[in-house]
């Protein structure tokens, strides 16, 4: 049985590829594909970035490679809002569209398929992390939850950033937290890389940044205690480590942004940064995009720098929103958890408090496979190192997301939804390895049937309406 369950995930990830392809059919672009698309294609095709820059270029990138083999795409330009206007993404992203006689509907369709190549990677690693935690028929439960999420098929069919930030988030995670258990160079410089590409996908995972300190950090404080090593001396080399992981990521950045930013004007680079960072309230942080985008060698980084600035910028500025009967810019503290409340299947928050339950029982009664009421924190750290980093994470998250006044949707907590789902499965199986009973085992092994029947049912029955769900 269990060497059908690779075969089993692989059907199922495929089964997604096919919901998402299929559903995604019906609908014309979203808000943000009327920017994304255009300025994709721009960066390859013009090599300059003056669109969009508030977010990285590689995911539009990705979308825009298949429109390179389409025959008779014209770039529109002599458009005011290309030559002239600053960062006029929507007015070029229109008439880029629909007003230069493109085939708007061809052109959308054929830059979402490299989104869904996201969707299903994303799905392998879950299975590959899953399984070297929990095993097999585990890692097979966390796809399964994937698979059937109908928010990661709503949202991994469109050419938007949040698919994308979860994947970043989950492998630049699981790559650290491999070199962190076994400091090989291969795995540091790994860590690097993906940390790099973690960058170049959305800005917010620049909250990888403190993560990897805290779990560092962590990690630390456990050698110390099981080696009695020199902490003074472990800090310093695995901080050594950590920097070069960073220096890893940010040399990666500047061969991406260098190409984006080879042909465009540098004047047209200055003007346009001058305008948009003279509106940040903290003015050394203009002061300094000043400075680099006036040096040709530090314009990449100026360009990166510029848009990592208008995101903070906005988080803290907020977006208005319709919310409960209230519309305002500033945020609510309750928006992230009631909106993932009514808009996720009712059987996951059913598994969720299973699961949530049984770890409070071995925690208190059973100390994970410590003798009762004998816990032993040092080793507990150690051991579940993995599953501990991943509730950081959604601490982490969780807590920047609540307290940001940036509330347009439950895509933006997508990054926590990988953790969640293998969390849970983690759980649920040493739940059935804890039952020895054979008629309780076969009893909880129908209500798991049920729940994950309820789950799957309520995600294919609103097909191909994933996005209204």
């Amino acid at each position: 049985m269990k060497k059908l369950v690779p075969l089993f995930a692989t059907l199922l990830i495929i089964l997604m590829l096919v919901l998402a392809t299929i559903s995604q059919k019906q609908e014309s672009a979203i808000m943000d594909e009327v920017a994304h698309i255009p300025a994709g294609y721009s960066y390859l095709t013009q090599k300059d970035m003056r669109l969009n820059p508030e977010h990285p270029p590689l995911l539009k990138n990705l979308s825009a490679i298949p429109l390179l083999f389409m025959k008779g795409i014209k770039f529109p330009d002599n458009l005011k809002s290309w030559k002239d206007e600053v960062n006029s993404q929507w007015d070029f992203g229109f008439n880029f569209l629909y007003n230069s006689n493109n085939d708007a509907d061809k052109i959308i369709f054929t830059s979402r398929l490299p989104m869904l190549l996201l969707l299903i990677l994303l799905g392998f690693f879950i299975y590959r992390w899953a399984k070297e935690l929990y095993g097999k028929l585990a890692a097979l439960m966390a796809v399964f939850l994937f698979v059937f999420s109908t928010t990661f098929i709503a949202h991994g069919r469109y050419v938007t950033t949040d698919v994308g930030a979860a994947f970043a988030f989950f492998i630049a995670a699981y790559f650290f937290i491999k070199w962190i258990k076994n400091s090989t160079e291969k795995n540091l410089i790994l860590a690097g890389i993906f940390f790099g590409i973690a960058q170049l996908i959305k800005f917010s995972l620049f909250l990888l940044v403190p993560y990897f300190v805290i779990l560092l950090l962590i990690w630390v404080y456990i050698k110390w205690r099981e080696n009695k090593q020199g902490l003074f001396k472990l800090l310093i080399v695995n901080c050594l480590s950590l920097i070069v992981v960073l220096i890893i990521g940010y040399i990666l950045i500047y061969p991406v942004y260098f190409f984006h930013t080879s042909n465009y004007p540098i004047q047209k680079q200055i003007s346009d940064t001058n305008f948009i960072a003279s509106q940040f309230p903290f003015k050394p942080i203009y002061k300094g995009l000043m400075w680099m985008v006036e040096k040709p060698i530090l314009r990449p980084y100026a360009q990166y720098f510029l848009g990592l600035s208008m995101v903070f910028q906005r988080a803290t500025g907020g977006n208005t929103t319709f919310f409960l009967g209230d519309v305002t810019n500033k945020g609510w503290k309750n928006y992230f958890p009631i909106v993932y409340a009514i808009k996720e299947p009712l059987a996951l928050h059913v598994l969720t408090v299973i699961a949530l339950l049984f770890l409070a029982w071995q925690v208190k009664f059973k100390s994970y496979e410590v003798k009762p009421r004998k816990v032993d924190l040092r080793g507990l750290t150690s051991k579940y190192f993995p599953e501990i980093a991943m509730l950081i994470f959604l601490a982490i998250y969780w807590g920047a997301s609540i307290t940001s006044n940036l509330n347009i949707g439950v895509r933006h907590i997508l990054p926590t939804f990988p953790f969640i789902y293998i969390l849970i499965a983690g759980q649920i199986k040493r739940i059935f390895n804890h039952i020895h009973n054979k008629k309780m085992f076969v009893v909880c092994g129908f209500a798991l049937g049920f729940l994950l029947f309820w789950y799957a049912f309520s995600s294919l029955s609103v097909f191909p309406n994933y996005l209204t769900y």
